[in-house]
């Protein structure tokens, strides 16, 4: 039987950082608002596959970590709690990275774009340090399924990062010009979601592992 803890942690950090501008929105908000919504879908859908690089890591790499040191899980607990609140800290200071969108419409390649959404979400540091941070707090380290816990979280995180992405992606796509002539919008979403971080983070700190 699976003994998940803190879950509902969980489900807020991963939603609030799957909120969060980073590289995989901004890729999937710049081509669905240069090429379209599809366009958009298609590189969520990229971003998806390149999630399962990070689930695979964390899965092997974690379970050594769980299995054999409590002082590095104790060392990976704050420095999760310290990532997110730079992520909110970061948010509330930055100027809304929608400006920088090229909005120069062309012709989609929809397979060079899920190629690209591979790649982005490979190499996108946020995520790796989302899953070697914050999965091994949320499941039962003396529980023989826990690398199948990982697993699950990890599957979890990605899935509603992707149905985030393509949310994005059909928003985008209906209101277009909206976006482009208002960034404003973009930039109150980017200040509640950081304040958001940052009183996560805090709490984060203080849970102890059961």
């Amino acid at each position: 039987m699976l003994n998940f803890q803190n879950l509902y942690l969980f489900f807020i950090a991963s939603l609030l950082l799957n909120l969060t501008p980073g590289n995989d929105m901004l890729y999937v908000a710049s081509r669905t608002l240069s090429q379209g919504t599809r366009a958009g879908i298609i590189s969520a859908a990229g971003v998806f596959i390149g999630g399962f690089v990070h689930i695979t890591a964390a899965v092997l790499g974690l379970s050594i970590i769980i299995s054999r040191s409590a002082y590095l899980f104790n060392i990976i607990k704050f420095a999760g709690a310290a990532y997110l609140i730079y992520l909110g800290i970061k948010a509330l200071l930055t100027k809304s990275a929608i400006n920088g969108f090229t909005q120069t419409a062309y012709k989609a390649n929809y397979w060079k774009l899920f190629k690209q959404g591979i790649v982005t979400n490979a190499l996108n540091p946020k995520v790796a340090l989302f899953f070697l941070s914050f999965l091994p707090q949320f499941v039962n380290t003396a529980s023989p399924a826990f690398k199948f816990q990982l697993l699950v979280l990890g599957l979890w995180f990605a899935i509603q990062g992707t149905l985030v992405l393509i949310i994005v992606a059909l928003i985008l796509g209906k209101t277009r010009d909206l976006f482009k002539k208002n960034p404003k919008i973009w930039w109150i979403q980017e200040k509640v979601t950081g304040f958001l971080l940052v009183g996560l983070g805090v709490r984060m700190a203080f849970i102890s592992k059961k």
